[in-house]
């Protein structure tokens, strides 16, 4: 991080227009500098690309955006120094001073990315905020009062002694961590090149090695980013995988479809956010004349969520005995879950029916009502308690209706009525009263697929929720119901 030269003598007069400039002398200075030219480019691409990884992040980096900052600094003054450069300079004072001042602004985001990368010590933002002082004021100095000697020896000095601060507090530092030995070796070789610069430059020489020594200290972040990348890469694929075990394990304890009967008809869908959800359905009862329905939804999404979920099949099957009487089904899964959730919560619905007897019971905890569709009309049936695994002292109640030939139940969790649009307009309960009306001539496969194809129309920039439903479709069967008997 030296400071230029006073301009040389060779490239003082050579502007623009100059007639004293001919094309040999054009394409000797581009030769002479083209390393340079080269290395600035690099080293602003570098520095613009990690500005972009440092704002897109999902939290800001601080270090990849100092180190941004400090690589197009560095790279803008390379070219500013270049002989190239000066030939496309207006022969204006302030464009003969502008080099010196990109070389004293340089050293700022240069500490600046030291410090937030830990190798300044603790105290390491304070010492980079107090030099920022004196390498603005140098450089304020040198655009108001031209290019100065003193300012050279005054940038080269603060340099030097930071340069020799840092190598010291690297070296103390104790860390075991490979990346942090390269990126180490990297500083190293920049500080040596640097110090080398600088020292030179007390003594009236500039010998502009230092840019050969920010190159290999790039290179060594390059590579560690690009092993912590693969690293990552790796973790993401084992991830994926997991994942996709949890998934078939999470669909395994989901039953199949609901058995052939004559009375009953039950098709469930179940389309998770993620890979794994908190959503859960269960036909606890599924013979000839009774059909015992439970859905359940786990606060939170994800491995959590499904964690629990699996923790709500495993309550209800421990309830099964319970299966004719909602309400004390939901208090035993109560008693289950109360203090193994780690403070998430679930709601859930179960419906008990019974064709010998044409009629239905239905409790819930803390979830959407269920949805009776008879005769043209859409009724909301709620017997709602307090969620499951919240509180110990919860108790449910059974409400009980008759069934009729042709009534139409429709179970389903709140990502069904809380899926919102591009404009954050939820779902609701009315347009899922006209889905199921709109769709009382179809199946009830055909119903549920309409349901749910048009939830992913309504939301379809992005779902909030994971998506779940039952439908059953009862019809009597009284010949069926006699043999039975």
């Amino acid at each position: 991080m030296p400071a230029a030269p006073p301009t040389r003598v060779s490239f003082a007069r050579m502007y623009v227009g100059d007639p004293q400039i001919t094309a040999g002398q054009v394409l000797r200075t581009f030769q002479h500098d083209e390393l340079y030219l080269f290395l600035g480019a690099a080293f602003t691409s570098v520095g613009l690309v990690s500005m972009a990884f440092a704002f897109l992040s999902r939290k800001f980096d601080a270090v990849l955006f100092w180190l941004a900052v400090f690589a197009i600094f560095y790279g803008t003054r390379l070219w500013l120094n270049a002989g190239f450069f000066r030939l496309l300079m207006p022969h204006e004072a302030f464009f003969y001073r502008l080099p010196n001042v990109a070389n004293y602004l340089v050293p700022i985001p240069a500490f600046f990315y030291f410090a937030e990368a830990g190798f300044l010590g603790p105290s390491g933002r304070k010492i980079a905020i107090a030099l920022t002082l004196p390498f603005l004021c140098i450089s304020i100095g040198n655009l108001w009062l031209g290019n100065s000697l003193v300012f050279v020896y005054i940038n080269n000095a603060i340099v030097i002694i930071m340069l020799a601060a840092l190598t010291i507090e690297s070296i103390r530092r104790k860390q075991v961590d490979k990346d942090f030995t390269i990126v180490r070796v990297g500083i190293m070789v920049f500080v040596a090149f640097a110090l080398y610069d600088n020292i030179a430059g007390v003594f009236g020489r500039f010998p502009q090695k230092e840019p050969i020594g920010f190159a290999f200290f790039l290179a060594a972040l390059g590579y560690v980013a690009a092993k912590r990348s693969l690293h990552r890469d790796q973790q993401f694929n084992d991830l994926q995988k997991e994942l996709e075990i949890a998934r078939r394990i999470q669909t395994s304890i989901l039953p199949s479809a609901y058995p052939q009967s004559a009375h009953f008809h039950v098709v469930a869908r179940y389309v998770p956010m993620t890979a794994v959800a908190g959503d859960f359905y269960d036909f606890l009862i599924a013979n000839e004349t009774e059909a015992g329905l439970l859905i359940a939804d786990v606060s939170g999404h994800g491995v959590p969520a499904a964690l629990i979920a699996s923790m709500v099949k495993l309550a209800a099957t421990s309830q099964r005995t319970n299966a004719a009487d909602p309400a004390l089904l939901l208090s035993g899964m109560n008693s289950v879950l109360c203090g193994n959730t780690q403070d998430q919560f679930v709601t859930a619905a179960y419906v008990y029916l019974d064709a010998a007897s044409s009629t239905l019971r239905y409790s819930a905890a803390a979830h959407p009502p269920m949805m009776l569709f008879r005769a043209g009309d859409v009724i909301e049936l709620t017997e709602n308690g307090l969620m499951l695994a919240a509180f110990s002292f919860a108790t449910y109640t059974t409400a009980e209706y008759a069934l009729q030939p042709g009534d139409r139940l429709l179970l389903y969790t709140d990502g069904i009525l809380e899926a919102t649009n591009p404009q954050g307009e939820e779902f609701g309960s009315t347009r899922l009263h006209t889905l199921l009306k709109d769709a009382a001539h179809l199946s009830a496969e055909d119903s549920a697929d309409r349901i749910i194809s048009s939830l992913e129309q309504w939301s379809s920039s992005a779902r909030n929720d994971d998506l779940t439903l039952l439908i059953c479709d009862y019809q009597s069967n009284a010949n069926t119901l006699q043999t039975t008997n």
